[in-house]
């Protein structure tokens, strides 16, 4: 076990040096989230209270959709000069791929989360009044589950011809559960409403967590295998 753990964590060290060098990823999403934000922000009148209610779906969005583009460079990225097959062909169990991409894109994703969150609050003069604590969880909850099955879907349809319209297709209907979730904890967190109800929330987001990553890890050596 410390062996998997110690090669996933080899594995996404070296992504996000890469990512950190070029930067290309990470900036990719970055203006889009910000593009998302400026578009939604003139739409909007930030001083209607009923700005209120779109904050927490905005929140969603901006990191779907933005991780989709991250996501699909996960895997595609290895394809350049064979690396995905040195990567399998190597003493390196399966699981600590998926485990070294898993940490890497929710790194990723976490870093343009901390860019394009505050930056929607300031666009949208949004005062947060909920509690802090619970707000971070919910998102760290939702952006850990939307990343397990995200790279396992960016593993499994890297090979395919349109592999770019593939991943949204395949993931989005999955994503639906999580989605419902976090967005339902995220508005009672920022309302600073009964955060009984959030907590309920969190533990669906929680046990889709540890479902899907259970079935990814076990289907993921079968995805390296056929690709």
């Amino acid at each position: 076990m410390m062996t998997v753990l110690s090669d996933a964590l080899t594995i996404a060290g070296k992504d996000l040096r890469s990512e950190f060098k070029t930067k290309q990823t990470i900036s990719m999403m970055a203006i889009f989230a910000a593009l998302v934000i400026l578009v939604f922000s003139f739409a909007f009148d930030p001083t209607n209270n009923a700005v209120k209610a779109v904050i927490p779906g905005l929140v969603w969005v901006i990191t779907v959709f933005a991780g989709i583009l991250g996501l699909n460079r996960s895997f595609t990225s290895e394809q350049e000069n064979d690396c995905l097959t040195g990567l399998r062909s190597g003493p390196i169990d399966a699981a600590s791929i998926y485990l070294g991409k898993v940490l890497a894109n929710f790194t990723i994703v976490t870093i343009v989360q901390l860019i394009s969150i505050p930056v929607l609050f300031v666009l949208f003069n949004y005062r947060f009044t909920g509690s802090l604590l619970w707000f971070v969880l919910i998102i760290l909850a939702g952006t850990l589950g939307f990343i397990i099955v995200g790279t396992f879907l960016s593993a499994l349809s890297a090979n395919a011809k349109n592999s770019e319209m593939l991943l949204p297709v395949l993931l989005l209907p999955l994503l639906s559960p999580l989605m419902i979730a976090a967005v339902q904890a995220t508005r009672i967190a920022l309302e600073n409403e009964n955060i009984e109800n959030a907590i309920a929330w969190l533990q669906l987001m929680s046990a889709y967590d540890l479902l899907f990553f259970a079935a990814c890890l076990l289907l993921f050596e079968f995805i390296m295998e056929g690709s």
